[in-house]
């Protein structure tokens, strides 16, 4: 250790023992606990403890009862347990009974029991438990004493030891671990109401993991669908799901778990139907009178269980364990049923239907939940009459005057995940006759919400119509129906919307309009002018808005349109990126001016890298690999401000903008190292003035420093600038300077006044 940090030590460590004392905060005791880890990487934990009896006197201290801070608790159990991490620490450790206190010390208690097993066994696990190291017997009598009290507290953090060692431990003890404490476990069971229902269920699972036990002669699966049989469908679902995602789970057990996850949904469609019940589901599920009465108990109880219910199903259709056959058809008709309870359109069959009504009617939380489920089932699809019904229950939700911007953004999201997969074959990714009717439906909605008084309903259906341009701005009968409609034209006038936000999906909405030709016609096409007003628009909000989020988004717009060869930029590329980039060199906001070196870049890479793509400097060039720059193009980018640009962004305050430039000028000049002029700045006509420049950049002065270059100029400033060192001390952290543990240990006293120079009155 540091001299000066052991010398700091000592009063550091009573600060943290001073129960009057102000702490730091928890930033400073994790890097102090990094710290001591860093240190033990190289010394001895025993030679660090003799060393500094300080350390000691805190443990001891902190492990006594009294009024101690949580976080300094914590600290020092966490600190113990870096310590017990060498064996030759671990005497400091045994028996402590005060170690069982927090979760920390949970996670303690499992280091220990771990590290005494691997030096007490000598690699061959013992059978008996009663053979093992005393200080493992402390710790499993101790649990085992936990599991069997009548305070909830401490029967949920033996639980919670119990799952970590069967998380972490995955050696032959723990087989003897669960079948001393098993029957302790299964106790558990017998209690009304169940203790720590969670971390049982947190227990079974993590055990149910374990790559070690024989789980049929142990029992564990028995214990499973017993405590599936005993919970509350509340408290079910989530160890049904958990069960489910076990990779060896026995088939029985895998179809009871997934009948209690579908109970919820099954109940819905029998109180809502006259048939018997729907094909598909499992029978017993729609049985439970329990689940029923879950869902009437109260209006909080059915929202919590309906939401968590979808929650589960969506999780685990996306999972490799999803049940097969799964049940498509049944569970998009509860989706849909569900919607229209919500909305009111539900036409109940029965009493339980008439109150579900009247629970579920407005519920917001209900109908994301549904609509997100909804959205995932889209990858099953479904008959044709169902498929027409999802898109119904859409429709009405998004044009329903009572559906919350939230609701409506999921509804948005639900619609084009339905749209993406309605194809007419497989490898087709045109939109179907049946989608295309729905789309003639749509758009007068979609018109109407993007007029809403509210802005995050505007903002959604901008995006919403941004990202439907993008999958199938190219198709003809999608295009057809788009210009029939007056959504292009209110989608241009939302560039001027009070909102930001809006603002800027206004930008990336028109900017895909106009990538694929179906912008608003102008008022006077007869005007020149007019034909590039979204250009002149975007460049005023690039120039002129308040706000970052707009600027933003046309820089965003503004590079696509640079990399696909928008014929706006193509008409004349030079007085774009030099009106862009001047515009980005003012902004305030470090954002534009990263995205502002981004579309420098793509310039760059078109003109000299890939003279494929479309630029005029690159017309007449040889399609050779890695051209020379073309010395037409250098003098076209001295003119630009492009070079001034990335060679002042070296120096922003910004650490990301700094790093963009110091990116695209390595790219530049790997790119022009095969061009004429190899000379060092000295030997340069002006290389005082470039002397000059580099001078002041190096002492930190910013502005306008290069006036006019040539093209030899800027290659020799480019061969002058350490870039690749700029680029090693830009990527590493902002305060690698002063973090160091000297200065971490002087903040942490100074902080309670203990530094004699930094004392001071806190008020």
């Amino acid at each position: 250790m540091d001299p000066e940090c052991s010398r700091l030590l000592p009063a550091l460590c009573a600060v943290l023992a001073d129960p009057r004392q102000l702490v730091a905060d928890d930033t400073c005791l994790e890097k102090l606990l990094d710290w001591f880890k860093t240190v033990m990487e190289t010394e001895s934990s025993l030679q660090l403890l003799q060393d500094h009896p300080c350390l000691m006197e805190l443990l001891s201290h902190v492990l006594k009862p009294q009024d101690m801070s949580p976080r300094v608790l914590s600290f020092a159990l966490r600190l113990v347990g870096i310590f017990a991490a060498q064996e030759d620490c671990f005497q400091y450790l045994q028996g402590d009974p005060s170690l069982f206190v927090a979760s920390a010390a949970s996670q303690l208690l499992v280091h220990i029991l771990a590290l005494a097993m691997q030096g007490g066994a000598s690699g061959s696990p013992t059978r008996e438990a009663a053979a093992w190291p005393v200080c493992a017997q402390k710790i499993v009598n101790h649990v085992e004493e936990s599991l069997h009290s009548k305070a909830t507290p401490q029967v949920t953090q033996a639980l919670n030891v119990l799952t970590t060692t069967f998380g972490r431990c995955h050696s032959p003890w723990t087989r003897v671990l669960w079948e001393r404490l098993s029957p302790s476990v299964a106790c558990l069971f017998e209690r009304d109401p169940i203790p720590a229902v969670h971390s049982l269920m947190d227990l079974l699972l993590s055990v149910a993991r374990s790559p070690v036990l024989n789980f049929s002669a142990c029992g564990l699966w028995e214990m499973l669908a017993q405590t599936l049989n005993r919970l509350s469908p509340t408290q079910a679902g989530p160890l049904a799901l958990g069960t489910l995602k076990l990779q060896h789970c026995p088939q029985e057990l895998r179809t009871r778990a997934f009948s209690v996850l579908l109970q919820p949904l099954a109940c819905i469609l029998k109180a809502t139907t006259q048939a018997p019940g729907p094909p598909g589901l499992l029978d017993g599920a729609a049985d439970s009178l329990l689940t029923v009465d879950t869902l009437l108990s109260s209006k909080s109880t059915c929202v919590g269980l309906l939401c968590q219910t979808l929650a589960h199903l969506e999780e685990l259709q996306m999972l490799p364990q999803c049940p097969s056959p799964w049940p498509q058809v049944p569970l998009l008709g509860a989706a849909v049923t569900i919607l229209r309870l919500c909305d009111g359109s539900a036409d109940p069959s029965s009493s339980v239907g008439g109150r579900l009504c009247g629970t579920l009617g407005g519920c917001v939380r209900v109908q994301r939940a549904a609509l997100d489920f909804l959205g995932t089932l889209s990858q099953g699809m479904g008959p044709l009459e169902l498929v027409l019904e999802v898109f119904a229950v859409l429709l009405k939700t998004l044009e329903s005057p009572e559906s919350s911007p939230m609701v409506l953004k999921k509804a948005f999201q639900a619609t084009l995940r339905w749209l993406q997969n309605s194809h007419k074959t497989p490898s087709c990714s045109d939109l179907s006759a049946d989608a295309l009717l729905f789309l003639g439906e749509l758009f007068p909605i979609l018109q109407k919400r993007l007029c809403s008084p509210c802005w995050e309903v505007r903002d959604s259906a901008l995006e919403f119509l941004t990202h439907l341009i993008r999958h199938w701005g190219g198709q003809a009968d999608f295009r057809e129906a788009l210009r029939s409609s007056e959504v292009p034209a209110f989608a241009h006038q939302l560039l001027q919307d009070p909102e930001s936000y809006v603002r800027a999906s206004a930008v990336g909405a028109a900017g895909q309009l106009s990538t694929r030709g179906l912008q608003a016609a102008p008022t006077s096409p007869e005007n020149p002018q007019a034909q590039q007003g979204l250009l002149m628009d975007l460049m005023h909000i690039l120039s002129t808005d308040s706000e970052g989020f707009p600027r933003r988004a046309v820089l965003r717009v503004f590079t696509e349109w640079l990399r696909d060869g928008h014929a706006d930029v193509v008409q004349d590329t030079e007085w774009f990126v030099a009106t862009v980039l001047q515009a980005v060199s003012r902004d305030l906001d470090w954002e534009v001016r990263v995205q502002g070196l981004e579309l420098a870049q793509v310039f760059l890479i078109q003109a000299m890298g890939q003279p494929s793509l479309r630029c005029p400097y690159t017309v007449g060039l040889p399609e050779a690999t890695s051209p020379s720059p073309h010395p037409e193009f250098l003098q076209t980018l001295c003119r630009l401000p492009l070079f001034e640009f990335a060679f002042c962004a070296l120096l922003d305050c910004d650490r990301p903008v700094a790093q963009k430039a110091c990116d695209l000028l390595l790219f530049l000049r790997d790119k022009t190292s095969s061009c004429s002029g190899t000379q060092e700045v000295g030997d340069n006509p002006s290389s005082a003035s470039v002397e000059a420049v580099l001078q002041r950049w190096r002492e930190g002065e910013q502005g306008q420093l290069l006036g006019d270059l040539d093209p030899e100029a800027m290659l020799a400033i480019l061969r002058s600038l350490d870039l690749e060192g700029l680029q090693d001390k830009l990527a590493k952290s902002s305060d690698h300077v002063e973090k160091s543990p000297q200065s971490l240990l002087q903040d942490m006293l100074a902080t309670v006044g203990i530094l004699e120079e930094n004392e001071a009155d806190c008020y």
